[in-house]
């Protein structure tokens, strides 16, 4: 590949599976019958493969287990946001190159996920608390923004968050109290075709939260979080970006290709190669 690659930061995976896979659903493969590890397990024994079950989608490989692995990432501009995006997701494997010649082999292909995108351990997935899930530590962020959030927090009290979450909020509530205070600032809102312009969530501390949270200042989304033991990495996209290029995700047919290739270097690469809109450069 000819593309300059930025690091991303570093994953671990103590059981020898690596997966990548959307994040928004990442946790709810056991409710559809065989948890991840299982499946990813099966999947990496066989030399890689895609996994699919309704919404829920991932690739999985087999990777060294006691080296973190390198992600890096190419960019391209958005011709919808003019900052740089990913067009090629790379996940040093740890493993050497072992198959005949140097030609790709294409493992599937994965939608972009607007709720994000997952690189973890296959394994340790098994208990990332997705976006719906429950608080290990019980703790919770309300956020409130729009146009009469200056009254809001004036009223309510706060202080400021890290943006996109922004402008105000008020940080490390039980869950119990930050839904109570979104209550009593929808009331104070009034209804949403005459009262005040608000907009309030309550942002549970999930792994999901967590790691998109810790991606809000890197210019790629990409944050580091630590989830059963093992180095994981969350990988957000620009809302913007994502609805005007990656909307409908599969059912549209917007899916991307994943493959396992040579690094040039005697080792072994997974590649998400995110192509531009048909017809852009």
């Amino acid at each position: 590949m000819s593309e300059p690659f930025v690091d991303l930061g570093s994953v671990t995976t103590p059981s020898g599976v690596l997966v990548l896979g959307l994040g928004s659903w990442i946790d709810l493969w056991p409710e559809l019958g065989a948890p991840l590890s299982e499946r990813a397990g099966a999947a990496a024994a066989a030399g890689g493969g895609h996994l699919r079950d309704e919404e829920c989608e991932a690739v999985a490989v087999p990777a060294a287990a006691g080296r973190p692995l390198r992600v890096r990432a190419a960019t391209a501009p958005s011709w919808v946001t003019e900052d740089p995006v990913i067009s090629v997701l790379e996940v040093g494997l740890g493993l050497p190159w072992t198959r005949a010649g140097d030609a790709p082999v294409l493992l599937g292909d994965l939608p972009v996920d607007r709720g994000g995108m997952v690189i973890g351990d296959g394994s340790g997935l098994d208990v990332w608390r997705g976006m719906h899930a429950e608080p290990a530590d019980g703790l919770a962020d309300v956020i409130y923004w729009g146009l009469h959030a200056d009254d809001a927090h004036a009223r309510f009290g706060g202080q400021r968050m890290p943006s996109p979450h922004g402008p105000w909020g008020r940080p490390d509530l039980p869950v119990a109290e930050a839904e109570t205070l979104a209550t009593e600032i929808e009331v104070w809102r009034g209804g949403l075709g005459s009262g005040r312009g608000v907009a309030v969530s309550v942002e549970r501390h999930t792994d999901f939260y967590r790691a998109m949270q810790a991606g809000e200042k890197h210019p790629l989304l990409a944050g580091a979080v630590e989830v059963g033991g093992c180095r994981m990495l969350g990988i957000g996209w620009d809302p913007s970006d994502h609805s005007m290029l990656h909307r409908g995700g599969r059912a549209e047919g917007l899916v991307h290709p994943v493959t396992l290739e040579t690094d040039g270097a005697g080792g072994t690469v997974l590649r998400w190669t995110i192509r531009p809109p048909e017809g852009e450069e």
